[in-house]
């Protein structure tokens, strides 16, 4: 096997798999573990994966449009399989808040069309706008500074409102989920603290986590991956995603295809 056609492999491998070690590599390729750090440093150098102590792992992504008005309308089937896993954890007396997310307004339309008795809080214009002529849900919406980027209400006189609250169960839209490095991101500081005060006030916090999101990451850290009860996705992630998540103690909801 040529030197590139090794190369190239490595990258499919560390990109299905997440990382590589070099004493596999060697191994499989039947060449020295030098010859594969130099392969490592190469492809490093291109952006094409990036080296750590004894081996390498798949390049993070920042992939996410910052504003919610440009995610509406896309990948809406996925946010809608989200929406229906999210929607078997959600019992008649619950009070839920709804964070800023695109997946957040699919499950409001499935909590109006339910009728279940619970209470609706957020933060987000588009969801109060879904919810202008609901009678049969109660519903709050919480004040502040307008936030354009996540069509909601942010900043210290939000937040002051959120810590009067308890709630059973949130559901939090996030940027990117890094595995390795235990975080869950936004793009936002002031949303990302508002989300944490909205977690330290609930029973239960979950993840509304579209697959293409892992190994994405932000510029603000919102909690830990496992400060979370769960993350509800639309689909099982692929096996080197698994690998990693088998390191956390939450649940992980998908819908089976």
């Amino acid at each position: 096997m040529l030197a590139r056609e090794r190369q190239n492999a490595i990258v499919d491998e560390v990109n299905a798999n997440g990382s590589v070690l070099v004493k596999e590599l060697a191994e499989k390729y039947q060449v020295t573990e030098d010859s594969i750090r130099k392969d490592l440093t190469l492809l490093q150098k291109k952006g094409l994966l990036k080296k750590t102590y004894g081996g390498a792992v798949k390049v993070r992504a920042k992939m996410h449009d910052l504003y919610v008005s440009q995610r509406i309308g896309k990948n809406t089937p996925d946010k809608q399989a989200i929406a229906r896993e999210a929607m078997k954890v959600i019992e008649k007396g619950d009070m839920v808040f709804l964070d800023s997310s695109t997946a957040n307004i699919e499950l409001a339309r499935l909590l109006i069309e339910s009728g279940k008795d619970v209470t609706v809080v957020t933060n987000m214009i588009e969801i109060m706008l879904m919810y202008t002529s609901v009678e049969h849900q109660r519903f709050l919406l919480i004040g502040g500074m307008l936030n354009d980027e996540n069509d909601a209400f942010v900043g210290d006189y939000t937040d002051h409102q959120l810590m009067s609250f308890h709630f059973d169960k949130t559901f939090i839209g996030t940027v990117g989920v890094d595995l390795e490095r235990n975080a869950v991101y936004t793009h936002n500081v002031q949303s990302a603290m508002t989300k944490l005060i909205v977690m330290q006030n609930s029973e239960k916090n979950y993840i509304m986590l579209e697959t293409r999101k892992l190994n994405l990451s932000g510029n603000y850290k919102i909690a830990s991956v496992d400060a979370f009860d769960g993350a509800f996705m639309e689909k099982e992630p692929e096996d080197w995603a698994h690998k990693q998540m088998d390191h956390y103690s939450i649940e992980w909801h998908y819908e089976h295809q």
